[in-house]
């Protein structure tokens, strides 16, 4: 074997060795993006958990008042259950007589949020506010907040995170942003009435696109 064949041969085995290598390099970049991705997905998903966890954890600390701006969304998958949670929270609570206020954004389909929560004894109102929209904390008896954060800036985004933060201060400013907004909008009640009062709109219909009980709408109108 002359010794151009056998330089020959050796950059075929690098060659092969180097073509082999590189796609094991792929197929790991592949592996670890997928990794990261994963991970990434179960970190949101806990921090949302932790939030919630967070809020009607606080929200078993209150001796007087909670009051919180939310974004009401309607619950989808996991969020039924952490609605339920909220809920029952509510319902405790309000036997201990704390008084329990939200204000949600003026959208028609968080009226289901609405319901479920004046059903369980909390006040809520709707806000037509821009900033209503995008902030979303609940405040307990003046010394303890915790607030929401999406994921993006946007009206409909979901909360992905949220901070608790032990503050007095904060606390008081909120609480002016929070009051300052609750007397100048309407009850869950008035903004049933407005929906029901638009060309078409009837209880059966909301009550089926909304999965809110057709009575509760009939009744909310029969009161006024």
């Amino acid at each position: 074997m002359s010794i151009e064949v056998g330089l020959l041969i050796l950059e075929s085995v690098l060659l092969v060795a180097t073509i082999i290598l590189l796609v094991l390099s792929i197929k790991e970049g592949r592996g670890r993006n997928a990794l990261l991705v994963e991970v990434e997905r179960a970190t949101r998903i806990l921090t949302r958990h932790e939030y919630f966890f967070t809020v009607t954890d606080s929200m078993l600390e209150a001796k007087e008042e909670i009051i919180g701006c939310i974004t009401g969304r309607p619950p989808v998958g996991d969020d039924e259950k952490r609605i339920r949670d909220v809920i029952s929270s509510i319902e405790k609570v309000k036997r201990t007589g704390v008084r329990v206020r939200y204000i949600l954004p003026k959208f028609h389909d968080r009226l289901r949020i609405g319901y479920l929560y004046t059903k369980a004894g909390a006040e809520v109102r709707y806000s037509s506010r821009p900033l209503v929209y995008d902030i979303r904390y609940t405040v307990v008896d003046d010394r303890l907040v915790v607030i929401g954060v999406p994921e993006t800036t946007g009206e409909r985004e979901a909360t992905k995170k949220g901070y608790r933060i032990p503050s007095e201060g904060l606390a008081a400013i909120l609480k002016e942003h929070f009051y300052s907004c609750w007397e100048e909008n309407i009850t869950y009640e008035e903004y049933v009435r407005e929906l029901l009062s638009q060309p078409g709109a009837t209880p059966k219909q909301f009550a089926r696109e909304l999965q809110i009980d057709e009575e509760e709408l009939k009744r909310v109108i029969s009161a006024s």
